[in-house]
């Protein structure tokens, strides 16, 4: 199914950016442009055929890894994916590992605590505390964090990006921000999944069965209700990579990070069709291989599942 989804997801790209008003060959040669110029351009972007006729043009380019070049610079659009998108995966996969280990080392484990605890001053605390995190906005939770650790203490740059090739150490002081929003944005959705599928779990017989056995709590729930409950955390790990890449836009913007979420805002902008298409086909083909993942890996986590 991950073929046909990536199709489909092509043509939504590809009809997406046909919405947005606006002619590219205006934008690039200006107002002042007469009309056989203007003829020219169109034609050498491939704007004078039918939609459907430029769809199959631009899917076979695609397909042979030419996306084409950037109306504003002139540069291949595969060269600016991979320049910008290396700034975006040290934010967003480190984001992602911090917020697996949370869920493996903080998450899980309180959320079944909180599910065997149901209706108590810990459980209605968990609750809290995850839905304030998944009620407050990145962008604001990012400001907020800039405003204390940057502009008030002092600890943290408040604005530019060195790479991680020149100097890793101050290079890490510019995305230790971005990580910790992403990663308490996030932390919130992945304790209440896992409170809610323990509580589910708590009330199947096999654990009154392993109860009845004379099994302490302790071995109920780290051996019987564990495995079973983190499948649908696990799923959500997995889309968790989907929700900060499709986030990392606004990051990117309010920590002046040169991303590719940076990267496609500047493309929405300036009208630049090519770049445009290649962020979200980049960032919408990461989404669906990352969740066929989770699907394959399924037999690991869920002892239900086999191969």
């Amino acid at each position: 199914m991950a073929v046909p989804t990536l199709l489909l997801i092509s043509v939504i790209v590809f009809a997406l950016i046909r919405l947005i008003p606006g002619d590219p060959a205006l934008l690039m040669l200006g107002d002042m442009a007469d009309p056989q110029s203007l003829a020219d351009m169109r034609s050498s972007l491939g704007l004078d055929h039918s939609v459907v006729t430029q769809y199959l043009i631009w899917i076979k380019s695609v397909l042979s890894g030419d996306l084409g070049a950037s109306i504003s610079s002139r540069q291949p659009v595969l060269d600016l994916l991979v320049e910008r998108f290396s700034v975006s995966a040290t934010v967003v996969l480190v984001a992602v590992l911090l917020a697996t280990l949370l869920a493996t080392l903080l998450a899980v484990p309180v959320g079944l605590l909180a599910a065997w605890k149901q209706n108590s001053a810990m459980d209605l605390g968990l609750v809290m505390t995850a839905t304030l995190l998944l009620s407050v906005p990145s962008f604001w939770l990012g400001l907020l964090l800039l405003y204390v650790f940057g502009i008030q203490l002092g600890w943290l740059p408040v604005i530019g990006y060195v790479g991680f090739g020149s100097d890793p150490m101050k290079a890490l002081t510019y995305v230790v921000l971005p990580i910790v929003t992403l990663t308490l944005v996030e932390f919130g959705a992945i304790a209440r999944m896992a409170r809610a599928s323990t509580i589910e779990v708590l009330r199947l017989e096999y654990i009154a069965h392993a109860r009845a056995k004379g099994l302490s709590e302790g071995a109920v729930l780290w051996k019987h209700a564990l495995r079973n409950a983190f499948a649908p955390t696990w799923t959500l790990i997995g889309l968790i990579l989907g929700n900060l890449l499709g986030g990392i836009a606004v990051l990117e913007t309010v920590f002046t990070l040169p991303g590719i979420g940076r990267l496609m805002v500047d493309a929405i902008f300036s009208r630049d069709y090519p770049v445009l298409q290649g962020c979200l086909l980049l960032i919408t083909c990461i989404y669906v291989l990352v969740n066929l993942l989770v699907d394959l890996l399924y037999p690991l986590f869920d002892p239900r599942v086999k191969l």
